[in-house]
């Protein structure tokens, strides 16, 4: 069963995420911000990161730089998609990027390409 963190420091989209992708079968893990997702990140080596950009403590920019250099490459290989507001984001190395509001077949389709892409 693939596996998918979501981070995001909104609960409501953070829950969103996480109901939508259970209910399509995948195993889900959460974080707030990027501090907690890299500990869960190394912990769990999940399929694939939902990162959001726009987050306290550490951003998705620190979040993607901190995991990129990890030594771990079943860490620092994990695909990631961002999942923002700010239209194109730039300074970010990511697999895809999905706009907010999303819809739910969106994101269920890049995660399905994503995981793939990590297996």
């Amino acid at each position: 069963m693939a596996s998918v963190l979501v981070v995001d420091d909104e609960r409501d989209i953070r829950e969103a995420m996480t109901e939508a992708l259970a209910h399509d079968g995948f195993q889900v893990i959460a974080a707030r911000d990027g501090e907690e997702a890299l500990r869960k990140l190394r912990a769990f080596h999940p399929s694939v990161v939902l990162l959001d950009l726009t987050m306290p403590r550490m951003n998705g920019w620190q979040f993607r730089a901190a995991q990129r250099a990890d030594p771990d490459p079943e860490v620092a290989g994990v695909p990631v998609i961002v999942v923002t507001a700010l239209g194109r984001p730039t300074g970010v190395d990511a697999e895809e990027t999905i706009q907010k509001p999303f819809g739910v077949d969106e994101l269920l389709r890049a995660v399905r390409r994503c995981a793939r892409r990590g297996a």
